[in-house]
């Protein structure tokens, strides 16, 4: 997608219509979102539909023992909230801010009321496809490929999100976003920083080499980035 988060632009409501901005615009309320705020849990009835400006969510399965999982990151290329899109009013994962940063939000009711609007509702399903095509990619390559190379996958779409070459994530955070032990992360970490890819600091990590990155990441991160592109656009 190699797309950068406009200050005041989501992608999907920026393919809406004059007349259909200024239909749904008075719903569309800008909020902040830090860092780990829980937008969705388990079980728990849908109250907003999310576009992210600059902020970047990951959808997030949780073990009975609490473990998690990270299987999808949306930014501002989407929207978080799907299962409304489909007539669910719950859904049995969480959705957690990862980035920080502005969002759009509308109320689940007003939510399925736009979702009607055909002109709304199909680059919706388009993205819900390509979001698809990225959580069964994410678990295979959790399955198959090294930690090294589900970091460097990992990177590459924050990147895409717009989330900037200095990510303010610690090996913890992305230990739990790759669900793996924090030592792996660290190994991992430190060999793209020896090949000059990436800097590691207190609490951030800086992308110093993108195209590196690109060729040390697995086809996961090629695959799901073909299917954004043929359904989404570049």
């Amino acid at each position: 997608m190699n797309t950068t988060a406009d200050e005041r632009c989501n992608r999907l409501v920026s393919t809406w219509s004059q007349a259909v901005r200024q239909r749904w615009a008075p719903h569309l309320e800008e909020v902040e979102l830090a860092v780990d705020d829980l937008l969705y849990e388990p079980g728990v009835p849908l109250r907003h539909l999310f576009f992210p400006i600059s902020a970047v969510v990951a959808l997030v399965y949780v073990m009975e023992d609490g473990a998690t999982t990270e299987f999808a990151l949306v930014g501002p290329e989407g929207f978080v909230g799907f299962p409304l899109l489909i007539g669910g009013d719950s859904t049995p994962r969480r959705a957690v801010v990862q980035i920080g940063g502005l969002a759009w939000r509308v109320r689940a009711e007003v939510a399925r009321t736009m979702l009607a609007d055909i002109e709304l509702a199909r680059p919706m399903l388009r993205y819900v496809e390509a979001l698809v095509t990225q959580m069964s990619q994410t678990a295979a390559c959790n399955r198959h490929h090294a930690i090294t190379q589900q970091l460097s996958r990992l990177l590459l779409m924050l990147l895409d999100r717009g989330a900037g070459s200095e990510l303010p994530l610690t090996h913890e955070r992305l230990a739990r976003m790759l669900g793996v032990r924090r030592e792996g992360v660290t190994t991992a970490a430190q060999a793209l920083q020896r090949d000059g890819l990436i800097r590691c600091g207190r609490g951030h990590v800086s992308v110093l080499d993108r195209p590196g990155l690109e060729h040390r990441a697995c086809e996961c991160y090629g695959v799901v980035e073909r299917e954004y592109r043929r359904l989404l656009g570049d």
